[in-house]
């Protein structure tokens, strides 16, 4: 049922009518020396504002402040009990549960903003701060769709605006490690990559939530839906169970795929896929007949995308991601009783297999090493230069993100952030073709008695072009269509 408020447009020309602040990042900042010594010069100090101040906003909003180094003015999130730790954190700052509003009123006194709301908001939030020429850090994955993807990716060349994606692994120095050892020929051309997760770790492949729940007091259930298709308010979307939901979220290719797969997207120097194929988990609750929830990420996937070779990696090769606990079996070269990953008891791991040897690293590119065929093993030194800072928290991946938005776009800080969205950008849309292909599978047309499932098929990419060219029916997830009300513009 369509919610009777009307939700604000969310179109440049909104925003400037309403707040004339366009256009107030890095390009009014007071350097040191006009100031003089004694004095903090806004350099120094970034206006912040978090938009999602609950859950992983809450780490967001407080390493990005740097334990005061940059003020904290606005606070935006549509549950004030979720983002109860960031409200006490800054009893300073300004609260709103409308980010259109905060902008609005706000929008003077902030210079970058952290977004760390469910996936589905991401990209109209992203694009009205870009417009507002604010500095934006966003939560993995970057967007909730490919097409939005490349819209934000070319916003902030356009505005001019350093950007950072929260995966925060990009920053741990250890995946240098592994591109020098990459870039120096120790494996080989890589011809294939195998990733795979014990995600999720929420309820997903079960029935939509049913019934009409009393809302708990003070959520905005108007703005938390935003752009995705209305749902009446159900403790099965919020908090954090959304993730399972393709209206909201991006299942455990969103939640992970950016943290594991930027791994061999960065030592290979991948780019845009040529196609991708998939296979999904199936529920039974009746005998012989698997439960079809289209609206629904599966319980487990298996997705193949492949690549053509690089400038870096000179052959083709194919990625293939596993999740709902699937994990590869082990490579000849690996020991049998050596596991496949350190992180837990193996549940998240990639391994870059190449001609000569194979490059093995955990969540994050964390543990990174090489095998080898006759049974030698490189692993990093403790003392390497390449290992994580200790006195940073998540490899200072928002505090690198502020002191770019200091030294402004296209600055020496911005040219060297980790996951910027020239980066992060195609990062995303090769994450989310595997959520392409598993909403493709499930398409399905009356045959008989029964149904033709007549997505489930090998599906051959346009990257440049975004589009799918040999089932035009698999387009449709390349983009989504907004709520009355929103648009991405």
């Amino acid at each position: 049922m369509e919610s009777k408020q009307k939700p604000l447009s969310v179109s440049r020309r909104d925003f400037v009518q309403k707040s004339a602040v366009a256009a107030v990042g890095s390009f009014f900042i007071v350097p040191r020396h006009v100031l003089g010594k004694g004095f903090t010069a806004p350099s120094d100090k970034l206006n912040l504002a978090a938009i999602g101040a609950g859950g992983k906003g809450t780490s967001d909003i407080f390493n990005a402040s740097n334990n005061g180094v940059n003020n904290v003015t606005a606070l935006c999130d549509v549950d004030y009990k979720q983002a109860a730790k960031s409200i006490e954190r800054f009893p300073n700052a300004v609260k709103y549960k409308d980010w259109r509003q905060m902008f609005e009123k706000e929008g003077k006194n902030i210079d970058a903003v952290t977004i760390s709301t469910p996936d589905h908001n991401h990209a109209v939030i992203a694009m009205a701060a870009m417009q507002l020429g604010k500095h934006v850090y966003v939560q993995k994955p970057l967007t909730h769709n490919i097409y939005e993807a490349r819209m934000l990716t070319e916003a902030a060349r356009k505005y001019k605006v350093v950007s950072q994606m929260g995966n925060q692994g990009a920053s741990n120095p250890a995946q240098l490690q592994m591109v020098e050892w990459f870039n120096k020929g120790l494996v080989g051309p890589v011809h294939t990559v195998q990733i795979w997760t014990n995600r999720p770790v929420w309820p997903q492949g079960i029935p939509t939530p049913t019934g009409k729940p009393d809302m708990p007091e003070g959520i905005a259930w108007e703005q938390w839906v935003g752009p995705a298709q209305w749902v009446d308010y159900h403790p099965g979307y919020h908090p954090f169970k959304w993730r399972g939901w393709w209206n909201f979220g991006t299942g455990a290719l969103g939640d992970i795929g950016c943290h594991t797969i930027d791994t061999p997207f960065r030592v290979l120097g991948l780019n845009y896929p040529t196609e991708v194929e998939c296979s999904i988990g199936a529920v039974f609750i009746k005998d012989w007949q698997p439960e079809y929830i289209p609206e629904g990420c599966p319980p487990s996937s298996s997705v193949e995308i492949k690549f053509p070779a690089t400038a870096k990696n000179k052959t083709e090769m194919k990625m293939i991601w596993m999740d709902g606990g699937l994990r590869p079996f082990h490579p000849d070269w690996i020991p049998a009783s050596e596991p496949l990953s350190t992180d837990g008891n193996g549940a998240n791991g990639v391994l870059m297999i190449g001609s000569k040897g194979i490059i093995a690293c955990d969540m994050y590119g964390n543990n990174p090493k090489i095998y080898y065929k006759n049974g030698d093993k490189v692993v990093m030194a403790k003392d390497s230069k390449y290992a994580a800072p200790v006195n940073l928290p998540e490899y200072g991946h928002q505090v690198h993100w502020t002191e770019a938005c200091k030294a402004g776009f296209g600055s020496d800080k911005h040219k060297g952030l980790m996951s910027s969205f020239d980066y992060s950008g195609p990062l995303t849309e090769t994450v989310l073709m595997g959520n392409l292909a598993i909403r493709s599978y499930m398409l399905r047309q009356p045959k008989g008695n029964g149904f033709d499932f007549h997505g489930r098929k090998k599906l051959l990419w346009d990257g440049n072009n975004m589009k799918i060219t040999n089932f035009e029916e698999a387009n449709q997830f390349v983009s989504r269509q907004y709520r009355d009300g929103w648009k991405l513009v």
